[in-house]
């Protein structure tokens, strides 16, 4: 499982306020007669040159990008997703299959303002996405991610010149990313393996970029094995052929340690576990791409990482499938 979890974001019922907004913002751009029935709006809609739609589309989904509340997202529709993501966990009733799945270092670089510059638009930014976030709650993520402009020790001060960077980029960058993709992919591993399927966890956390660092899907052009990654250096060669061997493995035998293959001294991956969560990281300390040293491919240690940001993460999933 790749790009998040079921309880990623927001999945919200089909008439949530957002979605509405959204929908009439779409009719408008399309001409939809104000007064129209109802039950004619589809076949109106049916009747227009398709450019006349995806033109419309288009604008609706730049309006929300940058408040990331992207338009057109999939809803609890009593039908094909018919109930909460994290009441389908809890209720046990999905396919019991063995599961790879993962994060990178920096999931939020291609999506958050780059340009970000004033601690007010941080805490703004998280009220316009998640609306039912209380004082309270915004407070905890400020002090969960120490605002670079108070605090000379926070994490997130900006130290890449040049590159046209704000100084609240790198805070916003790492709050989305746990709560967009680190604490769900987390809580699929803690919610699977607690109901007996084998789990395997991975960070990708080789910088591609100086910029955007270990991107979101960073970690498929290692997958294949291909010339444009093998041919870069050994060190990208041997990420690479770690990797693919963990994957073919997986996916033939359920097993990323199964086959042995050219990387027989791979180490071993171990399943994960709730109560002593571990992870495999990928090219942790690698920083070839970006003109820095090489590291060992691939490592198997104590998933600790941003621990705390994840747990509050994982107490506020039920506001995200709120209407």
């Amino acid at each position: 499982m790749e790009s998040g979890s079921p309880t990623s974001r927001a999945v919200r019922p089909y008439n949530a306020k957002i979605h509405e907004q959204q929908f009439q913002d779409f009719l408008r751009e399309v001409g939809c007669p104000t007064d129209i029935p109802e039950d004619e709006i589809f076949p109106f809609l049916r009747s227009l040159p398709s450019a006349t739609v995806t033109n419309a589309q288009t604008k609706v989904f730049d309006k929300y990008n940058p408040s990331l509340r992207w338009a057109f997202q999939p809803v609890i529709d009593d039908d094909i997703i018919y109930r909460k993501p994290l009441d389908a966990w809890k209720s046990q009733l999905w396919n019991k299959v063995p599961i790879m799945t993962g994060f990178t270092t920096n999931e939020g670089s291609m999506y958050v303002d780059k340009k970000m510059s004033d601690p007010s638009q941080f805490r703004r930014f998280w009220k316009d996405l998640l609306p039912e976030l209380s004082v309270s709650d915004l407070d905890t993520i400020d002090r969960l991610y120490s605002d670079p402009s108070a605090d000379p020790a926070s994490p997130y001060v900006e130290d890449r010149e040049g590159c046209g960077l704000g100084p609240q980029y790198k805070r916003i960058e790492a709050a989305y990313a746990h709560y967009a993709y680190v604490a769900p992919v987390r809580q699929t591993a803690d919610f699977a393996s607690s109901q007996g399927v084998p789990v395997y966890l991975y960070h990708w956390a080789l910088p591609r970029t100086v910029v955007n660092r270990a991107n979101h899907g960073d970690n498929m052009y290692y997958e294949s094995y291909n010339k444009s990654i093998t041919g870069v250096s050994e060190s990208q060669k041997e990420l690479s052929g770690t990797l693919h061997a963990y994957l073919t493995s997986f996916i033939t035998q359920g097993n990323p340690n199964a086959i042995k293959g050219r990387c027989s001294q791979r180490p071993e991956w171990e399943a994960f576990v709730p109560d002593e969560p571990c992870v495999m990281t990928f090219g942790q300390g690698n920083e070839e791409l970006i003109g820095g040293s090489t590291a060992p491919p691939a490592k198997f240690v104590k998933d600790q990482w941003a621990r705390e940001q994840t747990e509050f993460w994982w107490s506020k999933v039920p506001i995200s499938q709120l209407a």
